[in-house]
């Protein structure tokens, strides 16, 4: 790898039918409106999460979740709801970003199984918003 952009690979996951396989019970979570502050402690001092005039200059309403909580927020509900909470059966796990998540919104996670399949997607009812998409995680053969 020499640095160069064109050395970086990001594989985005295709447009797929959520009505294939058997869908799951979905799931709800919900987080304070302090979360997006706890990444602080881990070092990040993006503005955006944490000061509503950085969020409103960029076009938000007020400051918005880290991507890596909501990505978190759909992988501990495919764990919890799939997986039996056995973190070693997820082989693969990917989602498009599609909305962005204020710390205290209710996000629901529809799934559905196909084999080792799971389909996914995660939205906000209350802002009628899906905020990942076309998520799909491969489970690990055992």
């Amino acid at each position: 790898m020499t640095g160069d952009s064109q050395d970086l690979k990001v594989r985005a996951p295709s447009r797929i039918s959520f009505r294939r396989g058997r869908r799951t019970r979905p799931t709800r979570s919900r987080r304070a409106p302090e979360a997006a502050l706890l990444y602080r402690l881990n070092g990040d001092r993006n503005p955006l999460h944490a000061d509503p005039r950085v969020a409103g200059r960029a076009g938000f309403a007020r400051p918005i979740l880290h991507g890596l909580a909501t990505y978190g927020i759909a992988c501990r509900a495919v764990l919890r709801t799939v997986c039996d909470c056995d973190a070693g059966r997820v082989g693969s796990f990917d989602a498009r970003f599609s909305a962005p998540v204020y710390p205290d919104d209710r996000i629901v996670t529809d799934m559905w199984t196909d084999g080792d399949v799971v389909s996914f997607r995660c939205r906000v009812p209350d802002r009628d918003v899906i905020v990942l998409n076309n998520g799909r995680c491969f489970l690990a053969r055992s």
